[in-house]
């Protein structure tokens, strides 16, 4: 007699899921493991490290300021603790030592054996000390303002992630007084990595940094006193940006403000040169009301995110990747009208191995076309610099109706959006910012045309962003329909944000927050109960992070009523893979490749019967309850099958770029086979789609 799923989950031991931040900490150990490879090419190595730095930069900035809080309240009991904040410490201050041991024991003297060398102020010979003078005199100077402290000139405002010296004097001011603590600012301005020319026979490739040059000249910023103590010093601010939208009357006005304010927010970590006296650290700490905790002592420059300079200053080819060259999208051929091909049947197209120039050719179709009449798109991120954007401005021009759904909180891009809305709006488009207190995370392109007596719609979807930069960075899908059904559900979509009148039925789409989470459930639901009968059941998932409790505990009773999971996560996974009597049903395993994955891709099979979704959005509360998001069905079988080939079993038989989660929350990479023939999914999908390969044929 069958099993219910409810007997089987009451007879299971309860799940203990993971710590989210420590996932987020271990998905940057694994990022940090390219850069100490060395089968990777050298500047790569130093590009993967600036990630790890940034990537800490932003966990920093939006995460910790909880547990801060926590720490300093004495709290002991709850989420946010005085020991979570010491065991995120603990792990942030382990991983920070391991990147300076890594910089400067291993990346360094492998890039002197290029003969590119960071040259500090010990190693000048006195030519070289001549030329630092003169560029400190010329370019550096003029631009630093040395500030003395006492009564009339306090501790000054220091932003977010700028780089700054303190500095302890000797002697008496101008005025014969005694204060001997004076700050100076970096500004942003000054490049952190100088070139610098070599002499004589010397072929060597050298660069000095910024912060080097300021150190050296410190004592002529304070003429007639002593320079004694001092260090850099770079202090790191929570920012994420808090607006209450039910209290304000204008949002954008509103979140223009808190741009002005996100570089002053409450300090959260500070990072000072390893060298620096404990007279100083003590006081940078008290400025910043801060825990010895918070204080990270740094064998080297404060920010390594500013040393990707030193990749595009060398610029190598030998030492950088293969250059990669994707092909135009495979199911569409250059020039042929798309309004024509999407008559035929969807195309998708997988970036970045084929190009987002097919998804531009598109829109640009579309403005160039007199018979479009209307264009609607969602704008999350595009970057400040946009080539989709100048399309629509065009298309206004023209004068089609141009209707742009703006979310103005993507988070560290609201004011490139904020820019783009008020450009739009200024030149007659009509710009919407969504639905109060949700972002709208889905990426929609709509376009009506006159076609005969009729109106037509055309669409794309996309699991990324309309961003051309990251479309070459990261794994996405797009997908450009002109299904009837589709398209109108996309445009009740529309119409549903631009009004927030109530939404229709919709035929194809799920869109969140309003059936994707509960449908997903009942999908996974389904399944359980399908295996608990004794069928051929089987879930494989990708996305960026898995931390929904809800979707977290379905798949744990689905798979202990025997339904096979294999789940591809990026970032963070709160839930255990293979812990004996509870996930033994349940695979996790993380790919981290040359290009960040990103694409969500959804697949669910009962028996013969297979359904395939993608999606803007990842597993996780805020996308599934807090945001507008989508997620839609291949049902073109052969579309369908590329995709799950591509996305979900190239992944799952990665033996190069793959990490499997342990029952204890650690991951182990794997590598099976031999090293020189181990099968990586990036690089399979590189090689069959290289623009190369494409025109050989």
């Amino acid at each position: 007699m069958p099993t219910s799923p409810a007997s089987v989950a009451a007879a299971a031991p309860p799940v203990q899921f993971l710590d989210r931040d420590h996932s987020i900490l271990a998905f940057n150990e694994r990022v940090l493991d390219w850069a100490k490879r060395p089968d990777v090419p050298l500047l790569e190595r130093l590009r993967f490290l600036c990630i790890v730095s940034s990537n800490l930069d932003e966990f920093f900035e939006v995460r910790t300021a909880p547990h801060l809080t926590a720490f300093q309240a004495n709290d002991s009991k709850g989420l946010y603790s005085i020991e979570s904040f010491r065991a995120l410490s603990s792990a942030a201050h382990d991983m920070v030592a391991r990147q300076y041991s890594l910089y400067n024991d291993d990346l360094l003297p492998a890039f002197e054996r290029q003969g590119i060398r960071v040259v500090s102020h010990g190693e000048r010979n006195p030519a070289q000390r001549r030329w630092v003078k003169e560029y400190f005199e010329r370019e550096v100077r003029p631009l630093l303002v040395p500030v003395g402290l006492d009564p009339s000139h306090p501790f000054p405002q220091v932003a977010n992630k700028s780089l700054n010296f303190i500095v302890r004097l000797g002697g008496h001011d101008a005025f014969g007084r005694e204060n001997d603590i004076a700050i100076v600012k970096v500004p942003r301005v000054l490049p952190r990595l100088i070139h610098m020319p070599s002499h004589g026979k010397d072929k060597s490739r050298l660069f000095v940094s910024i912060s080097s040059v300021i150190r050296a000249h410190l004592t002529e910023l304070f003429p007639g006193r002593e320079v004694g103590q001092f260090s850099q010093f770079r202090v790191t601010r929570h920012s994420d940006l808090a607006v209450d939208e039910d209290d304000v009357k204008n949002l954008r006005t509103a979140l223009r403000q808190g741009l002005e304010q996100r570089h002053y927010g409450q300090a959260v970590r500070l990072e000072v040169s390893a060298g620096c006296s404990e007279h100083l650290a003590s006081f940078l700490l008290k400025q910043f009301n801060l825990p010895s905790l918070a204080l990270y002592r740094v064998h080297g420059p404060v920010n390594l995110v500013r040393l990707t300079q030193l990749v595009d200053l060398v610029n190598d080819p030998k030492l950088l990747f293969p250059g990669y060259s994707a092909c135009y999208p495979t199911q569409l051929q250059s020039g042929e009208s798309f309004f024509e091909r999407l008559k035929e049947g969807d195309v998708s197209i997988h970036q970045p191995f084929e190009s987002f120039d097919g998804v531009l050719a598109f829109l640009r179709e579309a403005v160039n076309d007199p018979q479009v009449l209307a264009i609607k798109q969602t704008i999350y991120r595009t970057g400040a610099d946009s080539e989709l954007m100048v399309l629509l401005r065009e298309a206004v021009r023209r004068g089609k109706e141009v209707t742009v759904v703006v979310e103005l909180k993507a988070r560290f891009d609201e004011e490139a959006n904020i820019n783009w809305a008020e450009m739009l709006e200024s030149i007659g488009a009509q710009v919407v910012y969504g639905v109060v207190g949700l972002k709208t995370h889905a990426k929609m392109l709509l376009v009506t045309r006159r076609e005969g007596k009729h109106l037509v719609r055309y669409a794309h979807l996309s699991t990324g962003n309309y961003n051309p930069r990251t479309a070459r960075l990261y794994t996405d899908l797009s997908y450009l329909t002109a299904d009837p059904l589709m398209t109108a559900d996309i445009d009740n979509v529309f119409v549903h944000l631009a009004s927030q009148s109530r939404l229709p039925k919709l035929h194809h789409l799920l869109l969140a927050p309003f059936q994707l989470h509960r449908k997903l459930i009942e999908k996974i639901d389904a399944l359980g109960e399908a295996a608990s009968q004794g069928k051929d059941t089987r879930i494989v998932a990708k996305m960026n992070a898995l931390t929904d409790e809800d979707l977290m505990l379905a798949l744990v009773k689905a798979g202990q009523c025997g339904v096979k999971i294999d789940l591809i996560v990026r970032g963070a996974c709160m839930l255990p893979a293979q812990v004996p009597g509870v996930t033994d049903n349940i695979r996790v395993r993380s790919i981290i490749g040359r290009f960040l994955e990103h694409s969500r891709v959804f697949y669910f099979r009962c028996a013969e019967e297979e359904t395939l979704l993608l999606s803007s959005a990842d597993w996780m509360n805020r996308n599934m309850l807090r945001r507008v998001e989508l997620a839609w069905p291949v049902t073109d079988p052969v579309l369908r099958q590329r995709i799950i080939d591509e996305c979900l079993v190239a992944y799952l038989h990665d033996s190069r770029d793959a990490w499997d989660l342990q029952p204890d929350g650690s991951y182990l990479r794997v590598s099976t086979g031999d090293p020189h023939t181990r099968h990586g999914a990036q690089a399979a999908l590189m090689a069959r789609y290289s623009a190369p390969q494409q025109q050989d044929k």
